[in-house]
């Protein structure tokens, strides 16, 4: 029996730490737990960012959407970050022109704006109203609905 207690107070502390860090774990048994918790923190701000209008809303919102991405599980993540690297784009594209997004207009461009702006622009605009990203933003607004049960306000 002395033989084996070495071997027995291994197992003991093995079993110790396993047990403990299993409980100080303690709610992170739901994958979705810090992600619905985002969710539901920014569900205001985002709200309130959209409400300014589609694409001047979406820039608003980034940084919102930037820490929901950050957040996402794994199934809706690439999803979320198509939706940050569009709108990421035009707000690029805008600041590079030095144009307040609220104020552009395709059909009156700013004065002095250059064609290589313009196209810049124009460009990453297009990305963002592409299909994939409209796709894109039903998915995580969907996931927001159907696991967290809180409307992302999208």
């Amino acid at each position: 029996m002395r033989r084996n207690l070495p071997l027995l107070l291994v197992l003991v502390v093995a079993v110790v730490l396993v047990v403990g860090f299993l409980v100080l774990r303690g709610g992170e048994d739901d994958p979705f737990a810090d992600y619905c918790s985002e969710v539901a923190d920014r569900r205001e701000d985002v709200g309130a960012a959209l409400s300014a209008g589609a694409t001047t809303g979406l820039l608003r919102a980034l940084p919102s959407f930037e820490a929901l991405a950050e957040r996402s599980p794994d199934d809706i993540r690439p999803d979320w970050r198509l939706v940050v690297t569009r709108i990421t784009d035009l707000a690029e594209a805008l600041d590079a022109a030095g144009v307040e997004p609220a104020t552009y207009r395709v059909d009156a461009p700013p004065e002095g704006l250059s064609d290589d702006d313009r196209k810049a622009i124009e460009a990453a605009a297009v990305r963002l109203g592409a299909p994939e990203t409209s796709t894109a933003l039903a998915r995580v607004e969907q996931q927001a609905r159907d696991v967290c049960k809180t409307p992302l306000s999208l």
